[in-house]
């Protein structure tokens, strides 16, 4: 996509907000349609503060009938899912969500059955608990937008990061977007046990499959889905290893990857966190598998 060029018009039309969840407003206009992403938004914005200004805080326009697909895993978040959507809507992007219900038995099932029906929502369930990179796979098989990416729902993730990971996919700069929690100061400081662990598994992936990435581990990893859904048949892995096979498998096709600083608010095991030591371990051998024994073949 050309760097659009602003012009001096200024087009007046009528908008108004709808609130979402949390008291998250989107802009619209009268006929329903966010605003965020359009080029008259862009225009506006362009003439009041410049290109160059735009491109630095992620404004942009997309692409006529473009979508996003985000795969929604859920297990055992009854609480928190509702509030994810909700989140997801508040960024006023057209979105196709992919609700995964990994066997919960904590009622996420009867929350995601009682959800009202709307278009931008899908929801599957699986009738018992496979691990996450199980939900993941089932969510990239549903995908129909233009771009895909995974958003967890227990709200450790800000959906409002996508534009950052977007803007280089939709200029054609990218082909995989990922998003870090590290390398920058707009975070919240994790436990030094879990960014070591995850620096480890991070630079020994980038040994083996010959990237460097700051945090292979992320969830934001947004992916053009025609250059997915050729990978989405080969990928196996069913707990948290698909975040190291699904890497491996991406950069085996020379694709143009990028990071982009995103934010994360650190949740505890108390409040339900469920990746554990033995996802590190497993995550070694990914490595090894995907990574290192792939490179003789």
């Amino acid at each position: 996509m050309s760097e659009h060029d602003p012009t001096p018009e200024r087009n007046e039309t009528p908008t108004r907000e709808v609130l979402f969840g949390e008291g998250l407003t989107v802009p619209q206009d009268l006929d329903g349609n966010p605003r965020f992403w359009t080029d008259e938004h862009y225009l506006e914005c362009c003439r009041l503060l410049g290109p160059a200004v735009c491109r630095r805080l992620g404004i942009f326009p997309l692409p006529a009938g473009f979508v996003l697909s985000v795969v929604v895993p859920v297990y055992n978040e009854a609480t928190t899912v509702e509030r994810a959507i909700a989140r997801l809507r508040s960024t006023g992007l057209p979105l196709q969500i992919i609700l995964v219900n990994d066997g919960s038995t904590d009622g996420s099932h009867e929350v995601l059955d009682a959800l009202p029906a709307s278009d931008d929502l899908t929801v599957i369930h699986h009738p018992a608990n496979a691990g996450k990179g199980a939900a993941v796979r089932t969510g990239f098989a549903a995908a129909k937008g233009d771009c895909v990416v995974v958003q967890d729902a227990d709200l450790e993730y800000d959906p409002n990061d996508f534009r950052w990971l977007l803007q280089p996919l939709v200029a054609g700069e990218a082909d995989v977007a990922y998003g870090t929690r590290y390398g920058h100061c707009d975070r919240q400081v994790s436990p030094w046990w879990h960014q070591a662990v995850n620096g480890l598994i991070t630079g020994l992936c980038n040994l083996a499959i010959g990237l460097r990435l700051s945090d292979v581990e992320t969830c934001y990893k947004m992916v053009r889905r025609d250059l997915l859904q050729d990978l989405v048949p080969d990928l196996k892995e069913n707990r948290f290893g698909i975040e190291i096979e699904l890497t491996a498998k991406l950069a085996k096709r020379r694709l143009r990857f990028t990071e982009r600083p995103i934010r994360y608010q650190h949740r505890w095991y108390d409040e339900g966190k469920k990746i554990g030591w033995k996802d590190g371990v497993s995550a070694l051998w990914c490595i090894v598998r995907y990574g290192l024994l792939q490179r003789s073949k």
